[in-house]
């Protein structure tokens, strides 16, 4: 540590990212457990009611046979082809084929309408597709390039020697959510696998172990999908299960996990919240890590009785991941706190007020940070200062632990207090009555602004100006009387990226435009 302000990994950076000249993820992920335990299921679908096994030997057969389909097609090494599908075996075979051949995967939401797809596609120069029917039939209207099929090929059974790429070439482009703005395109290269296994490893209480089998209801087109389970677990050699339900419920969820024995879930905070209010209880798991938003002394109290384990959080984002971590394993949980640096990362809060409040950074040179934004050079200048990359949120460093505060830009002044809008957040949750809500700072001309919540109630609950009261005292109360919001708005539901995160900017313009 560097006068309490860095968290650093226990290896240091110049060691700890030591990695080989040449380096394929399709190599370390499929083409080694193919050879080393080629029986072993690589992909068990859940999807149905009975469980589909893909081996690591067939895994490398859909890839080898679509890679080679891929180059007969003209496609070369650099070349951008996106991945349009959901949870499933040609999902990772995909993935993989394009590494094989030295390109660039895109992974690409099903969910996603025409201008997401159109905008994404465009911006990354895509050359190709790889889909399913519907996909294809979507994808065929908006002509911006040809789409594969490989599930309808013959494909050729061949052996496919993977290109000798290495650690810094580029492998995948992955679009951010677009929270604070339109998306960028974060360009990674092959050691963004190598920069994912320490945190995944610590977030699942130092998988792998025996029995492990991994699942996370995240789409797999997702950092959190791709690099936080899929890729992850392959590498390993542990099953992932597939199983991206069409609606997401407590009973489905614990359906999942019981027909394929899953050990080990990754679940988003939103799904998290989901299970809390359904009353699901899951027993029987090894280790519940959470990622994307902080879940707050509430959720991980909850998680206690609901799993019977401590639900380890993780830190990171799109241009560099899984950068902190909690691990019951290792060390006990700090409330409030979401863990400690992953070993081989340097972690800083930067120009700390009096307080120790300032923003969070990551030292230059960690695995799983960015190559840069795709075609976008000045975003990627004003993305770092100096030898750290900036994330854009705001924390505070104690003895070793992180504590997330906010965004930069949703941290809440008000009569020269900062509010934290995850803090409210999570005491509003721990009212009875309320299902999920959302914190902003409203301009105000006396405070500089207010804290303003919208509320979405739980099943049964009545919006009444009784029950506003209540929640404004039950904040002032039990967290700060300068914390409590002024003014509480219901709202049938919050918008949401589609990860899971709360879109402040809407919240923000919902306050400016429709409410007083």
């Amino acid at each position: 540590m560097t006068d309490g302000s860095v968290i650093s990994g226990p290896i240091a950076l110049s060691s700890a990212w030591d990695l080989p000249d040449q380096l394929n993820m399709a190599e370390w992920v499929c083409d080694r457990w193919a050879r080393l335990d080629p029986a072993q299921p690589a992909i068990l679908d859940a999807s149905g009611p009975d469980l589909h096994k893909t081996s690591f030997a067939e895994l490398r057969r859909m890839a080898d046979g679509l890679a080679h389909h891929l180059t007969s097609l003209g496609l070369k090494p650099g070349d951008r082809i996106g991945v349009l599908r959901s949870q499933h075996a040609w999902t990772a075979a995909a993935h993989i084929a394009i590494w094989k051949l030295g390109a660039i995967s895109i992974p690409l939401f099903t969910l996603f309408g025409p201008d997401a797809l159109s905008m994404r596609l465009r911006d990354a120069g895509a050359r190709a597709v790889v889909t399913d029917a519907v996909g294809a039939e979507r994808l065929a209207s908006m002509d911006l390039c040809p789409t594969v099929v490989p599930d309808k090929l013959d494909l050729d059974n061949a052996p496919f020697v993977p290109a000798g790429t290495g650690p810094n070439d580029p492998a995948v482009l992955i679009y951010t959510s677009g929270t604070t703005g339109p998306p960028k395109g974060a360009l990674h290269g092959h050691r963004i696998l190598c920069g994912h296994l320490p945190g995944v490893e610590r977030s699942h209480d130092l998988m792998p172990r025996p029995g492990d089998r991994i699942w996370t209801p995240a789409d797999w087109a997702w950092i959190g999908g791709l690099f936080d389970v899929l890729m992850p677990g392959l590498y390993h050699g542990l099953s992932v299960i597939a199983a991206r339900l069409p609606k997401f419920t407590g009973a489905a969820a614990a359906d999942v996990i019981a027909r394929a024995a899953v050990r080990n879930v990754f679940f988003p905070p939103t799904a998290l919240r989901r299970l809390r209010a359904e009353g699901t209880r899951i027993p029987d798991l090894r280790s519940v890590a959470s990622g994307g938003e902080p879940l707050g002394t509430e959720m991980l109290d909850w998680g206690r009785t609901a799993f019977g384990l401590e639900i380890n959080e993780f830190y990171g984002q799109t241009e560099c991941n899984m950068t902190v971590s909690s691990c019951a394993a290792l060390f006990p949980a700090r409330p409030g706190f979401i863990g400690r640096a992953v070993p081989g990362f340097d972690v800083a809060v930067l120009d700390p007020d009096a307080a120790g409040e300032g923003d969070i950074a990551v030292r230059r040179g960690a695995a799983s940070m960015m190559l840069g934004y795709w075609n976008n050079p000045q975003a990627t200048t004003e993305k770092f200062k100096g030898d750290w990359m900036l994330t854009g949120d705001r924390g505070v460093i104690k003895d070793g632990f992180i504590r997330f505060v906010g965004r930069s830009d949703d941290v809440i002044t008000s009569s020269g207090y900062r509010i934290g809008p995850a803090e409210v957040e999570d005491c509003l949750l721990t009212h009875p009555a309320v299902d999920s809500a959302g914190v902003i700072g409203k301009p105000d001309p006396d405070r500089t602004q207010i804290v303003c919540a919208f509320v979405v109630l739980r099943p049964g609950e009545t919006p009444t100006e009784g029950l506003e009261q209540e929640l404004k005292d039950h904040v002032k109360t039990r967290l700060a009387a300068h914390e409590y919001p002024r003014e509480v708005h219901f709202v049938d539901d919050l918008p949401l990226t589609v990860t899971g995160k709360i879109m402040r900017k809407d919240l923000r313009k919902l306050a400016l435009e429709r409410l007083p």
